[in-house]
């Protein structure tokens, strides 16, 4: 028995029939025996690669990192070409299904599910197109790990880099993609130069700062809402060969955060992140400062530690590469345990962030954090995506809590997603906003507040690139029509 539906043939079935159609009012699909019967129903056209029904297939697409969601798919597209993605987004329109474009699976709340539609995997789009001088072209599936490895060898990197290189390049892309860099060099979006995009309605179209301008800032963060990227050109700058780490401890909160806004507003890391590190006598306060440097020329460790007054210090040297990809073997060892990860991501207005992280520490033992708290500072000029949604102030602190649920416990996920959402009401009241990667219940009432004076901008690339509302159901902020 076949269960892959590919090419000329679609098969699936004991007798391996024909499938030749999907039927949404069945939702199954449609048979070469039944065809005539349901004459009506659009065929599927030939594809390049191949649309599989298989238990395993369906259900790793109605699952995601965060394994609290499931909503399963009635097929999984793996495309043979972006020939494909055209042909299944033209069919999803005519039959009336939903469509995702999954990356590496990294979301953590159901982001990129299509309960009863078609996920779209990019991985078989995973093609290194051209590395030039100052920019690198690359399929929509290309992990970020890959491009990162092939730059370095041509002596160039991304000038930002999340701290987990094995995500999609349009996968971060769609979202926003944050990293230590982001203070010099906004967003991976802020660095995008040019996009190929299938928008909601079947249309394969370029798009740039100067070329379908308004398609471009839509798509940048835009959540998979208005165009599917499947091609993307990215910025690339000069790489360092070595990266030096200054791990610089502070006994308190407000020493933390007045340290890491010193070293913002000079700008004297390449790299400026920090951790809250629980401990079994409380929090530990980390800035993480990093330098890119090629030897022989060496940092100044007196200057760069000069006025931020740590209580204790850590400096060590590692090759620019390793300390891009360190945490990447522990991820994937976490991955191998699926634990719940109901991750909360929120942007702070620096005005109010000393007081809300406090206060969220206050409540946050040690086993509800469960795994890593982020917590750093960025400049809101470096950001110029406008569906990248951010507090209005002039540095902005993120606060991500990635927690883990270890031994997994529903009562727990359930009390923590209500805890979430509470947190984000904080920091919403506070003038914050939420960076969308996390698991936040969120309705369209709330989307329409997250994106306040540019809702009708939001509603308006809908209607325009997505009318049927075909595209990425799973983020919620659409009702459909």
């Amino acid at each position: 028995m076949s269960s892959r539906v590919g090419r000329r043939a679609f098969l699936t079935g004991t007798a391996a029939a024909a499938v030749v159609a999907f039927d949404p009012l069945g939702a199954g699909w449609v048979t070469e025996a039944s065809a005539e019967a349901s004459a009506d129903v659009p065929r599927v056209p030939n594809l390049d690669g191949e649309l599989v029904v298989d238990e395993e297939s369906v259900t790793e697409a109605a699952d995601d990192y965060g394994h609290l969601v499931h909503r399963r798919p009635v097929a999984v597209l793996r495309p043979g070409s972006v020939r494909d993605v055209v042909t299944i987004v033209r069919y999803a329109n005519a039959v009336d299904v939903r469509v995702a474009m999954r990356g590496q699976g990294h979301s953590t709340f159901g982001q990129a599910q299509a309960g009863g539609g078609v996920v779209i995997d990019s991985r078989t789009l995973a093609t290194i197109h051209e590395i030039g001088a100052d920019r690198a072209v690359v399929d929509a599936g290309v992990q970020w790990l890959d491009l990162v490895q092939a730059t370095i060898a041509q002596g160039l990197t991304p000038p930002v880099n999340t701290d987990y290189l094995g995500l999609s390049v349009g996968g971060t892309l769609s979202v926003g993609g944050i990293g230590g860099a982001s203070s010099h060099h906004g967003m991976q979006v802020d660095n995008a130069l040019e996009l190929e995009v299938v928008t909601g309605d079947g249309t394969l179209l370029r798009c740039s700062s100067t070329v379908r301008p308004t398609l471009f800032r839509s798509v940048l963060g835009g959540l998979g809402q208005y165009a599917i990227i499947v091609r993307a050109t990215v910025r690339l700058t000069p790489a360092e060969t070595t990266a030096r780490v200054y791990n610089l401890f502070y006994p308190d909160l407000p020493s933390l955060t007045a340290a890491q806004r010193t070293a913002l507003a000079d700008g004297r890391f390449s790299y400026l992140e920090g951790q809250l590190i629980p401990g079994a006598d409380g929090w530990q306060y980390m800035l993480e400062g990093v330098v890119y440097h090629t030897p022989p020329t060496v940092p100044d460790d007196a200057a760069m530690t000069a006025g931020l007054n740590p209580v204790a210090t850590e400096i060590s040297d590692l090759p620019y590469f390793a300390w891009l990809n360190r945490i990447y073997d522990l991820v994937e060892q976490l991955k191998g345990l699926r634990l719940p990860g109901p991750w909360i991501n929120v942007f702070v207005p620096d005005r109010a962030a000393d007081a809300y992280v406090q206060d969220v520490l206050a409540d946050l033992s040690p086993a509800d954090a469960g795994g890593v708290v982020l917590l750093y500072p960025v400049l809101r000029a470096r950001f110029t995506r406008p569906l990248v949604t951010l507090p209005d102030d002039d540095v902005i602190f993120l606060l991500a809590i990635l927690r883990a649920v270890n031994p997994p416990n529903e009562q727990d996920v359930t009390r923590l997603l209500a805890t979430n959402r509470a947190l984000y009401d904080k920091a919403r009241a506070a003038g914050g906003t939420h960076y969308p990667v996390g698991a936040i219940p969120l309705t369209p009432a709330d989307w329409k507040t997250h994106y306040g004076p540019r809702y009708p901008q939001v509603i308006l690339a809908k209607a325009t690139y997505d009318p049927r509302h075909v595209l990425a159901p799973g983020q919620g902020i659409f009702r459909r029509p």
